[in-house]
């Protein structure tokens, strides 16, 4: 019987997950730092959910050695999925060095535990921000990621070389994730979704970057979950057609593998408002602005290998997402 250990699991996607993983009836650890990156009581209302459930919880930051490697030898996972991490393209602008303890040594720390401890199967969190300054769309695990526009994006592109390293030497089956725009019941507050809505609510204007025709492939959060339980029990495995002469960017000689996770439907922003504003029945204040350093005029995902492996194939849309949302933020803000 498979044991998970999930970081980040007060985090948006991370409870979600272990909701699920609990559901299913599997055995799972989470970690979380409970940091004041966004409101706190949030974090642990979901975490009062996993632990009426009967989650093991350790309250712990992943940039602690010591500490990490303790939680690998007493819970011994079989499965480590990774989703712990500073979030936030805007907020690497202003702390660049809570993204290099987290994200970077943090990730580390993961990866000694996983070696030591032989994992079978170390899944975790990279981004879609990875690629860029790319303009090929739909965006390809075999495009190039090696122009990052913020210090995040950098971050994750170093998880993924990090992992590949460990899977190389040590033979670590590993599947790093490239997330697309997630949100839904349980968002972060610092996601356009939960803030466009609060604001609206409140009569306040909404600042719309990029003149509302920036794109986003907006992925609804139990599509995601639903990617990650299906590649569980699917170790990644050396490619053996893979060549140095040409390489593959998404496989590897190496147990190793890197997967788009989206919707496949990028959504103009400017659209996106409008499903909210038609689910409140109040129309928003919009105040037009320019893109920000380190955005992205458009993302969308290629998610033809994630389907060949898993089947996968997203199954909400933003029309019927975004009244979940809002129905749940509506209850939760009571």
């Amino acid at each position: 019987m498979d044991k998970v250990l999930v970081t980040g699991a007060a985090g948006f996607i991370g409870f979600n997950l272990c909701n699920e993983l609990i559901r299913l009836g599997i055995e799972v650890y989470g970690i979380d730092n409970l940091n004041n990156y966004y409101d706190p009581s949030l974090k642990q209302s979901r975490l009062d959910i996993l632990l009426q459930k009967g989650i093991g919880f350790s309250k712990a930051d992943l940039s602690d050695k010591n500490r990490i490697e303790k939680l690998f030898h007493d819970f011994k996972p079989t499965i480590v999925i990774n989703l712990a991490a500073q979030a936030g393209v805007r907020y690497s602008l202003e702390n660049p060095h809570a993204y290099i303890n987290s994200n970077i040594v943090g990730f580390l720390n993961i990866l000694e535990g996983c070696k030591k401890y032989s994992i079978e199967h170390l899944i975790y969190a990279s981004s879609s921000s990875v690629y860029g300054l790319n303009k090929n769309f739909p965006f390809s695990e075999n495009h190039n990621v090696d122009h990052p526009v913020s210090l995040y994006a950098a971050s994750k592109k170093s998880n993924e070389a990090m992992a590949h390293s460990y899977s190389h030497i040590y033979g670590l089956p590993s599947t790093g994730l490239r997330f697309f725009t997630v949100y839904g019941p349980w968002g972060r507050p610092d996601m356009a979704l939960y803030i466009f809505t609060k604001k609206i609510l409140a009569n306040e204007p909404i600042d719309v970057f990029g003149h509302g025709k920036m794109k986003r492939d907006f992925t609804y959060i139990s599509d995601i979950v639903e990617g990650i339980i299906k590649l569980m029990d699917k170790p990644t495995k050396k490619n053996k057609s893979w060549s140095g002469e040409k390489p593959s960017p998404s496989s590897s000689s190496a147990p190793w593998a890197i997967f788009n996770i989206g919707n496949n439907k990028p959504t103009e922003l400017e659209y996106f408002i409008s499903i909210i504003e038609r689910t409140l029945g109040k129309k928003a204040i919009k105040n037009y602005l320019e893109m920000q350093p380190g955005d992205v005029s458009e993302t969308a995902a290629d998610i033809d290998n994630l389907n060949k492996i898993t089947g996968f194939k997203p199954s909400i849309s933003i029309e019927d997402g975004i009244p979940k949302f809002i129905s749940w933020y509506k209850t939760f803000n009571k």
